[in-house]
């Protein structure tokens, strides 16, 4: 693998007690990512994340699979197509099942104690959970955090209207590389006091800080053969 590029945001390290965490990436699980076990070591390791929240579509697998044999900790997610857009399940034990509305997915993360976690809000480029859904879920109460940096995001009034939002709302403000690639871990995290925890992470988060840029550079095409993830 070529040396993973480190982002300009890295060089200062966060503060005493206090971790980074990318909220938001795939693996080659996912099935839009061909990131390896060893590549994603290699890259979290260049970026200095701490904690990685691994929320491959559709599936848990890769998650549970590489807990342990990362150089972090791993959050096991899941990022789960909706009727009406996507969204995140963070801190899960059972894998979800796609297709559920939203009121029904969000409560179904809720009862495995996981946090529900909305990436990328109001980018149509990104399947981006529909207004009205976020408003109605919002109101109900089952919203945890809301992803105001997602570094695939081109227009960067887009993740300035997720911040407001969760402002507006009091929510958690979260930050994801949303990364397919080896090269894109780092692009955007959170700095957070340590935690222990969904609880404690939620409220690590509410006093914590956004890092990152935007970056999603073309994928230049090579011919690669990728381990199967089919289970044994």
């Amino acid at each position: 693998m070529t040396a993973v590029e480190r982002h300009p945001h890295l060089a200062a390290p966060p503060p005493p007690g206090w971790v980074r965490v990318d909220l938001h990436s795939h693996t080659m699980w996912s099935g839009d990512s061909t990131t390896t076990p060893d590549e994603l070591a290699e890259a979290v390791a260049g970026a200095g994340i701490d904690v990685l929240c691994i929320t491959d579509h559709n599936t848990i697998d890769g998650a549970l699979r590489l807990a342990g044999e990362l150089p972090c900790r791993v959050v096991v997610g899941e990022e789960l197509r909706t009727h009406a857009g996507e969204l995140i399940g963070l801190f899960l034990t059972e894998r979800l099942p796609f297709g559920l509305a939203p009121h029904d997915l969000a409560a179904r993360i809720r009862e495995q104690g996981g946090l529900v976690y909305v990436p990328h809000p109001f980018d149509p480029m990104r399947h981006n959970l529909r207004e009205a859904e976020l408003v109605e879920l919002t109101r109900a109460g089952l919203v945890d955090a809301v992803e105001v940096l997602n570094a695939k995001t081109s227009l960067g009034h887009l993740n300035e209207r997720a911040r407001s939002f969760a402002d507006e709302h009091d929510l958690a403000a979260g930050a994801g590389s949303d990364a397919h690639v080896p090269e894109a871990f780092g692009a955007a995290y959170v700095e957070v006091p340590d935690f222990d925890g969904p609880a404690s992470f939620l409220d690590s988060l509410r006093r914590g800080r956004v890092v990152g840029h935007h970056f999603d550079r073309a994928r230049a095409w090579r011919p690669r053969i990728v381990p199967s993830t089919s289970r044994d």
